[in-house]
């Protein structure tokens, strides 16, 4: 039999604050010196700033976020190999590798996430893939599963291509994804790193090239970027008091001072709060047991950065109309969405928070309804 499900609303109306969300109507107070430019949450995806984020447009060596995120995710990330001669022969910015030179994924991941080595996602492209088109089709693969509509990759490195190109939006999907992976942020939250590679491989250091890692307390991340098509490109990553905010700019000569105006403009404006601790109580109906309800309690805290002055927080509740009994402490019974200005940010199963027994009349009547029934 299928169960019905409602979903009961509860509102918390608290003082209402513009957010600045896809589709904001920004003055001139509010825009930047970007051609286009995002802030977003980090843990719901939510957007506070958006200019011109669905425009297509150049990123420049932003993209080795993409190629070291491959790289990093693959499970032969610290065999050494041999890298290919003719991957490695690339214009632009280099790690500074040679023919026969010896390195493993992880050498490279940080000589493209510190050095931005056009030579080292080379390398890693044709290590993975066997060729740069290739891995350029894996690459677009992984911007399809990140949701990245407005993406086409074509090369690794980023250098300038035709069918290269993505949006502020779609690369602040790319970081979100890539600072989840906690290889690739230890790697790009780093001024300096050592690194081993060469013929035979040796350790030396490679430096930073984000001096965003210096210029703002908090700043993790994420890859800087520049060719003469795009101009300066920055995708950045930084936390503070539990909240962690990805800014992206593409187009951006004063990139340094923008991102960190924003981040101080939104870091000030937010603070953390557990939602769940203001959810309504819920109960759900239990027939024949030695309760009457028993209460669906949040699986998980939502812990979310929202306005210090408030927001209008909204909880939707989808639990089955009733229960039959016997009710196991943590059975899942449904699920709570929470909502902010109307955006669900938010969604945690609703457990059971006690046992309720089979009462033992209802076990009596059952039965004698069976032998009735059998007879």
């Amino acid at each position: 039999m299928h169960k019905t499900v409602v979903c009961l609303l509860a509102l918390m109306m608290l003082l209402t604050l513009p957010v600045y969300a896809v589709g904001y109507d920004l003055d001139a107070e509010h825009k930047v010196g970007a051609k286009a430019a995002i802030v977003m949450d980090a843990a719901t995806g939510r957007v506070l700033f958006a200019q011109n984020e669905r425009e297509r447009l150049p990123m420049a060596s932003t993209t080795k976020i993409m190629t070291a995120l491959i790289a990093l995710e693959q499970d032969d990330v610290e065999v050494p190999f041999e890298v290919d001669p003719a991957a490695i022969k690339v214009e632009g910015s280099s790690m500074g590798l040679r023919e026969g030179d010896t390195a493993c994924l992880h050498a490279l991941s940080v000589g493209m996430l510190l050095h931005s080595g056009n030579d080292a996602a080379n390398a890693v492209a044709v290590r993975i893939s066997g060729s740069i088109p290739a891995f350029a089709e894996k690459m677009n693969e992984r911007a399809g599963a990140i949701g990245m509509k407005d993406s086409s990759f074509q090369t690794p490195s980023g250098l300038d291509g035709e069918q290269h190109y993505s949006t502020a939006y779609d690369m602040a999907l790319l970081a979100r994804e890539a600072i989840s992976n906690e290889a690739f942020v230890a790697i790009c939250s780093q001024y300096k790193l050592r690194a081993s590679y060469g013929n035979p491989p040796y350790s030396r250091w490679l430096t930073n090239h984000n001096k965003l890692l210096g210029y703002y307390d908090g700043a993790f991340g994420v890859k800087t970027g520049f060719t003469k098509k795009s101009g300066r490109c920055l995708v950045s990553a930084a936390r503070r008091d539990g909240i962690e905010l990805i800014c992206v700019t593409l187009g951006c000569p004063d990139d340094w001072n923008v991102h960190q105006n924003l981040y101080d403009r939104f870091f000030g404006e937010l603070v953390m709060k557990n939602l769940t601790e203001d959810m309504p109580a819920a109960t759900v109906p239990v027939v024949g047991g030695t309760s009457s309800t028993v209460s669906a309690l949040p699986c998980e805290e939502a812990s979310l950065a929202i306005p210090k002055q408030g927001a209008n927080v909204k909880y939707e509740l989808c639990l089955d109309p009733f229960l039959y009994a016997p009710v196991e402490n943590g059975q899942y019974l449904g699920e709570v969405h929470i909502f902010l200005n109307d955006e669900r940010v938010f969604t945690t199963p609703l457990i059971a928070g006690q046992d309720v027994a089979l009462l033992h009349e209802y076990k009596e009547s059952m039965w004698e309804r069976l032998k009735d029934w059998a007879s």
